[in-house]
């Protein structure tokens, strides 16, 4: 299967957690820790995102430094990468604040299970992939987004649920990890691939590329170690 390589990004607890066990929003690491967020992001020809993350948090999903850009273009990307977001349900609010900014395209990829008044209102403002089926396929998703979307490097900012469905297929090739000096326990409260389930097909093994420490937090870049 041709695919982007596509880089993972999370910010974690010191207990593993993402979350709370109410799914509040990613917001509890510092302001050090937002810019190294964008630097990631900007890394990307498109950014990934799930419905539930783009409405938990209500991403715009975008790219608000300027020299982030600037360096994009010099790169020879678009100034903003692609905006990405996978639903099976497609039961997206048409109020989230992606579609309320037009710097960048949007693609949405659900199923034919999409509420009719939600199409109607998204066709003028995404681009819609709508396969015939009860769940969306990762890999045609991946398959697509670089045939047609020419996406070569592809940022998943999560949620729990999509990084699983990556790690599934072993399609994580790099791993950014921000370790917030935070507890929150919880049964309930996800971990990077979700609650307590399934195990993976077999283990996923991962090359510690660099750690730094910086005030509280400690970052983490992994890639994959694959033959």
């Amino acid at each position: 299967m041709q695919r982007p390589r596509i880089i993972v990004n999370f910010a974690i607890t010191v207990d593993g957690k993402v979350s709370t066990s109410a799914l509040t929003p990613a917001r509890f690491t510092s302001s050090n820790d937002k810019h190294r967020l964008l630097e990631i992001r900007s890394l990307g020809d498109a950014l990934l995102v799930g419905r539930n993350t783009v409405q938990i948090d209500n991403m715009s999903m975008g790219l608000p430094d300027e020299d982030l850009r600037t360096a994009r273009v010099q790169r020879g990307q678009t100034e903003y990468p692609l905006r990405v977001v996978v639903s099976n349900s497609g039961n997206l609010s048409t109020d989230l604040n992606i579609f309320n900014h037009r710097f960048s395209p949007i693609v949405i990829y659900s199923t034919t299970s999409m509420p009719e008044a939600v199409k109607a209102a998204l066709q003028t403002r995404a681009t819609l992939h709508l396969a015939d089926a009860d769940r969306l396929s990762l890999p045609e998703v991946l398959s697509d987004l670089y045939r047609t979307h020419r996406v070569h490097t592809l940022v998943c900012e999560g949620g729990p649920s999509l990084a699983k469905g990556l790690a599934e297929i072993d399609a994580i090739d790099e791993l950014f990890l921000t370790i917030a000096p935070l507890l929150f326990g919880g049964a309930g409260a996800p971990g990077i691939l979700g609650n307590l389930g399934k195990f993976l097909p077999s283990s996923r093994i991962y090359r510690l590329n660099s750690m730094n420490v910086e005030s509280t937090e400690c970052y983490l870049h992994y890639v994959a170690d694959r033959p």
